[in-house]
């Protein structure tokens, strides 16, 4: 018995891994997020049982110990179980707090990476992440930290060249004003709203506005000079059009 978790990638379905492809073919039961696209679920066999696990911001359809338990479940009754997951399973998708409870409980796991959702999506717009003439380091980080923290550990005083923000458009107006604490009010921004999919949507702007925009979930933040190369590259191609 194996539970593998594979990565889906950031949304559109042909960004997942031939590797990946193969397991759902043979997989007994499913068990998939929300970000997880459901045209991936027509790789599966017939008699597949699907279950649905997705947690949204404040629409948490399960929630993580229901989640752990029905993966204990089902890999004590399958030989083989696939956790789908959107993006990477160990970027921000709990995919080491569900290895470590199917571990105690005996039950193999094997893991299939991803095209994280935040790389994948800033290259599928050509937004460079690094650059040699103005970045050469990247933060990934979380806006919506475990409310049940004894501590906060996102302090927003990261020194990287560009940061990406996971999961942060509900609370946009809230760490905007701490990052503003240790970088211009003119380093550029650029969110992208259900990167890689038909109805993506780019907005860009300034840590002085941003805020004030409007960006809906799920998007991811970008923040950094970066930006300002992908709004050159912009310019460019529209004079190729």
């Amino acid at each position: 018995m194996t539970v593998y978790m594979l990565g889906a990638g950031p949304g559109d379905p042909d960004l997942i891994t031939l590797k990946a492809i193969k397991l759902l073919k043979k997989a007994d039961v499913i068990l998939y997020d929300s970000l997880a696209n459901d045209e991936l679920l027509s790789y599966a066999p017939d008699d597949v049982e699907l279950i649905y696990v997705g947690k949204r911001a404040g629409e948490h359809y399960r929630k993580q110990p229901e989640i752990n338990q029905l993966l204990i479940d089902q890999g004590k009754k399958h030989e083989t179980v696939v956790r789908l997951k959107g993006g990477d399973p160990f970027i921000f998708g709990r995919g080491g707090e569900e290895e470590l409870a199917l571990l105690e409980e005996g039950i193999n796991v094997e893991f299939v990476p991803g095209i994280n959702s935040g790389i994948g999506a800033a290259t599928s717009i050509g937004l460079p992440l690094t650059h040699r003439a103005v970045a050469t380091s990247l933060t990934l980080v979380t806006g919506h930290e475990d409310p049940e923290k004894s501590e906060k550990q996102v302090n927003w005083d990261y020194t990287a060249d560009t940061i990406v923000v996971f999961m942060g458009v509900g609370l946009l107006k809230k760490y905007i004003p701490k990052i503003l604490k240790y970088r211009s009010p003119d380093t550029p921004v650029c969110a992208i709203e259900k990167g890689t999919l038909p109805d993506q949507r780019i907005v860009t702007g300034t840590l002085a506005d941003i805020s004030e925009k409007d960006i809906r979930p799920p998007a991811l933040i970008i923040i950094g000079d970066v930006v300002n190369i992908y709004n050159k590259c912009e310019e460019l191609r529209s004079k190729l059009e």
